[in-house]
């Protein structure tokens, strides 16, 4: 990897604005988009293809976690680093369970942050110690597990393979038009489809059909 492409995504203009400004002294790190929110998080996402999110937790429209979790499903390719003040045992184990390859707190050194981005845009999983503590002690008491894929959970709403390919594209954040495009359908035919999905699982918006189809496995 020649260049690290990174996208940060923190409500905070002033963490954005000094992770960019530490980073405009490293060689190989880029700092190619930023976001403000959970759902612009993912539209950045979508369009860039970057190597690295680094990620807050708490966010509007959507939280770090759920953003985390929706890469983790479509982009696989994308690692995820949580940067976040937040040391509490929940938020660390859903992160993980999320699929976060790696959890470091603001008040991190920056050898301690560089550290952390390297080796996660290298393929590598990193955890501050407090962070490290807390996964080892819920480990020990059985408490938070990897997440394993679980056996596939027969699914409640009987989607045909259509309904799971528009659900997919719509969590990539395309449009009618765009659903039309790559299906190679009319775009009054996406709109049907997606109007169909989106009663069918009894949801309203992207995070409500984005929880349910992590919570039921449809992706």
């Amino acid at each position: 990897m020649d260049v690290i492409n990174v996208v940060l995504a923190d409500d905070h203009v002033l963490v954005r604005d000094g992770i960019k400004a530490l980073l405009e002294d490293q060689q190989g790190i880029k700092v190619i988009d930023e976001a403000s929110n959970g759902r612009e998080a993912l539209e950045v996402i979508a369009k860039n293809k970057p190597h690295l999110l680094i990620v807050d937790i708490r966010m509007p429209e959507m939280n770090g976690i759920e953003v985390v979790r929706t890469i983790n499903n479509i982009y696989k390719d994308v690692r995820t680093l949580v940067l976040s003040m937040h040391d509490s045992e929940e938020y660390v184990v859903q992160a993980i369970q999320a699929g976060a390859d790696g959890y470091l707190l603001k008040g991190a050194s920056k050898d301690e942050f560089l550290k952390a981005l390297h080796a996660v845009a290298a393929g590598g999983k990193y955890f501050t110690g407090d962070v490290s503590s807390i996964i080892m002690n819920n480990f020990v008491n059985g408490a938070a597990k990897s997440t394993p894929r679980k056996e596939a959970i027969e699914d409640p709403f009987n989607l045909t393979k259509r309904e799971k390919q528009i659900l997919n594209l719509v969590l990539q954040l395309k449009n009618n038009k765009d659903i039309a495009d790559e299906l190679n359908i009319s775009k009054r035919t996406a709109e049907v489809h997606r109007f169909n999905l989106m009663k069918k699982l009894d949801v309203k918006n992207l995070m409500e059909l984005s929880n349910k189809a992590n919570e039921f496995q449809l992706i």
